[in-house]
């Protein structure tokens, strides 16, 4: 440990007493110092990836627009939607002839059975009874150029409002039998037919225009019937409601979803490296582009919305950013402390991050390279390669804390998830010791150097100071770190000097 960052490590225990101190003991409540760790955890991953791509003597100002894509992307990949076990898009609704066109040999609907259309663009949603069903041929198109299309068409009980040509229709269930919750069972409702429903599935319950969706804890198909056991209490219902079971339908699986948003990230890592290594393009120009193009995509993939999570993954993934591991409670419940599950992945990536610094060949190479890029090539080292691998790592890490960011705040504002997480990255890792100018710099420092920055938030709060002052606070932290470091580099350049001159006056002697 040299001794900036000795310095700035007693520079965090001065804060943390003035905290202690100064705040009537809420520094030091169990809540807070978990959120400070969970903050400091997933702040600390992006400020270790940056650390290589300092220490290299680069900089990357894409950061943020990266965790905001990461997020976008989780939640793409992970996006669960519930579609009806038996349920089919439209081809046209003839609002006069009381019909309604599906694709070809659709053979799920029977007469007597009762369907709901919705979604359409101009009619509106009803549930309606089927009267007939034939495969046929209608003429569709224009009287200028008409088209024949084979359907099935459904012949209804009454008129839907409007011709349309979007929509779907779902099939419904009568319900045999309901049984209400009490203190010991969850409600259960009986349906007709045999259902391949599962623990987490829905169903839709239907009457007129009113309209209940649960979920399924378990189903059992008993004879000719399926019993549902929901999760909360049904109401009363009456022989109007109808039942449309829910598929659960995820898009990706959780392994896949997340090896799709690190492998991106990682593939824009590489990009960087190359336009930087192979067309000569300064760092901050490349990664500048990155920082608006990725955030432009950002709000374009999900058209500007807010993405979220909600519960579906509260008992699996999304623990791996909220959850915690409880080490303490107050007897009134007002206050705990947990290990934010964040901490273990930022601790195995600081211990991974500085065993490759530390102790690898690449992490000599880094060094070497950030000390003197001519001098590093020269001896024999594939600088190009070095530089790749660096941003590959910091846009990867990037991507890592993207998703925990995500998980933790369960949803993704396109327009402002990430903003400015770069400047936290780059202020906790040149605080931590790591040169602008390359060559400098190490992985306990940038720990120590969030910590402090996340400190230093923590004091904003705590002691009311307006949080439109926040940039200006890591404005100020990163000129003093810069400052710092040029001063010391001045007093150690003429220590080199002296020590130098003293040689060769006793040489001379």
């Amino acid at each position: 440990m040299n001794a900036k960052v000795i310095g700035i490590f007693l520079l965090l225990v001065v804060l943390c007493l003035f905290l202690a101190f100064n705040t009537d003991g809420a520094f030091l409540k169990g809540n807070n110092i978990e959120n400070l760790i969970r903050r400091t955890s997933m702040y600390g991953i992006l400020g270790i990836g940056v650390a290589f791509v300092i220490i290299t003597s680069g900089i990357d100002l894409s950061i943020g627009s990266i965790v905001c894509l990461s997020g976008c992307l989780l939640a793409i990949f992970l996006r669960v939607d519930y579609e009806p076990l038996v349920g089919h898009e439209i081809v046209q609704v003839k609002a006069a002839a009381k019909q309604i066109l599906l694709a070809p040999n659709v053979d799920a609907f029977e007469p007597g059975d009762t369907i709901r259309y919705y979604g359409g663009r101009r009619a509106r949603t009803a549930v309606v009874t089927i009267d007939s069903v034939k495969q046929t041929t209608v003429q569709m198109g224009t009287a200028e150029r008409p088209i024949e299309r084979d359907v099935t068409q459904l012949t209804v009980s009454d008129p839907l409002s409007r011709n349309d040509t979007d929509g779907n229709v779902a099939l419904m269930y009568p319900i045999s039998s309901s049984e209400q919750a009490n203190s010991a069972e969850s409600p259960q409702i009986t349906i007709s037919g045999t259902h391949a429903l599962a623990a987490r599935d829905r169903v839709m319950l239907v009457s007129g225009s009113q309209l209940k969706e649960l979920q399924i804890i378990a189903a059992k198909v008993d004879g000719a019937s399926t019993t549902l056991t929901l999760n909360n209490p049904t109401g009363d219902l009456d022989d109007s409601w109808m039942v449309i079971p829910l598929e659960r339908r995820q898009r990706c699986s959780i392994p896949v979803a997340v090896s799709l948003v690190v492998g991106t990230a990682a593939f824009l890592g590489l990009l960087h490296g190359v336009l930087i290594t192979r067309l000569r393009l300064p760092p901050f120009i490349v990664t500048l582009c990155g920082l608006l193009v990725y955030r432009s995509l950002s709000r374009w993939m999900v058209n500007d919305k807010t993405m979220g999570f909600g519960t579906e993954f509260s008992e699996s993934l999304s623990l791996l950013g909220s959850g915690k591991i409880q080490v303490w409670q107050s007897a009134d419940g007002a206050d705990s402390f947990g290990i934010p599950y964040p901490f273990f992945v930022f601790l195995i990536t600081a211990i991974v991050a500085a065993i490759f610094l530390n102790k690898t060949i690449w992490g000599r190479y880094t060094l070497a390279l950030g000390r003197n890029e001519d001098a590093a090539r020269y001896s024999g080292i594939d600088t190009g390669k070095i530089t790749v691998i660096s941003y590959v790592i910091c846009a990867v890490l990037a991507g890592i804390g993207g998703m925990l960011f995500a998980l933790d705040s369960n949803s993704v504002m396109p327009s402002t998830f990430g903003n400015v997480f770069e400047l936290y990255a780059i202020a906790a890792a040149v605080l931590g010791g790591c040169s602008l100018r390359g060559g400098e710099g190490g992985i306990l420092g940038v720990v120590i150097g969030t910590a402090l920055m996340q400190t230093l938030y923590n004091l904003i709060v705590l002691m009311r100071i307006s949080d439109t002052l926040e940039l200006a606070v890591i404005g100020t932290v990163i000129l003093v770190g810069v400052v710092a470091d040029e001063v010391v580099r001045r007093v150690v350049a003429k220590r080199r000097a002296a020590d130098q001159a003293k040689r060769q006056m006793a040489a001379a002697a």
